[in-house]
């Protein structure tokens, strides 16, 4: 009976919650509108690549991949499909079997889009010298999945989830708390499969902060382009402080520590 009157008030809760994210999330949309108006996308400027080479990759902020650095970017992209296929997508299934309580999101799109992994290879070897070879093996979430909990069931099922993706095979190599951010909400972890040396992201979200997100991420995109001036970055910031104030954290999210 006491299980039964726990589980009643942990679904109450999270009933409420959902409630006044519905509310909240409408007034962030309508702001998010409003910044649209102001600044609407078709009056940037595109990228010009008429005097690059066949072969060059441009992306938004001028960054180039010479002809061989994009052939051998392509190539890498190739394989980390193959793995994902073929490899990391069967065993996070396998995680995701264990427990029908939460869910994968957005699994069709797991693999970063390539001029994403290009912009980071790219950032990679102007940052640290790397090789092309070397600077896309370190992109840490080419490879991204997020589980999805409710609120109730998060600190418990992220930690049981941790444990579980050490057992399929995965090997931890760095975790992010965000839950006291006020850009972002949720948990982010990185983890390598030993096999292939493969790394990939996992996400952990409940479904309002995952919403959050989503919401914000035109945002965040526009933010991370660098192209705005001193009072577009800061109406973008604002925005993604709102809507990621309403996002309820889940009793002792705060508390699973980093790694390492």
């Amino acid at each position: 009976m006491e299980q039964s009157v726990a589980e009643q008030r942990a679904a109450a809760e999270d009933q409420a919650a959902t409630e006044k994210w519905d509310t909240d999330q409408a007034e962030s949309r309508w702001m998010w509108s409003e910044y649209k108006r102001k600044w609407p996308t078709g009056e940037r400027p595109s990228v010009d690549t008429s005097d690059d080479p066949p072969g060059t990759w441009r992306g938004e902020r001028g960054q180039v991949l010479e002809p061989a650095d994009n052939k051998q970017v392509e190539a890498a992209c190739d394989g980390i499909a193959k793995r994902e296929e073929g490899t990391i997508s069967p065993m996070i299934r396998a995680v995701e079997d264990q427990d029908p309580n939460r869910h994968l999101i957005g699994v069709e799109h797991c693999r970063k889009g390539r001029d994403r992994i290009k912009e980071k290879v790219h950032e990679l070897k102007e940052e640290h010298g790397l090789s092309t070879e070397r600077a896309v093996s370190l992109v840490p979430d080419a490879i991204r999945y997020t589980f999805q909990y409710r609120d109730s069931r998060y600190t418990q099922g992220v930690w049981a989830e941790l444990g579980r993706l050490k057992n399929q095979g995965f090997d931890l190599v760095k975790l992010k708390n965000l839950w006291s951010n006020e850009q972002y909400k949720g948990i982010n972890s990185q983890w390598i499969e030993p096999d292939s040396g493969q790394r990939l992201e996992v996400q952990f979200h409940t479904r309002i902060s995952f919403e959050a997100k989503e919401l914000t991420h035109k945002a965040y995109e526009r933010l991370r382009t660098r192209q705005t001036d001193k009072f577009e970055q800061m109406v973008l910031e604002a925005f993604q402080r709102k809507v990621t104030a309403d996002v309820p954290v889940p009793r002792d999210a705060a508390e699973i520590p980093d790694y390492p």
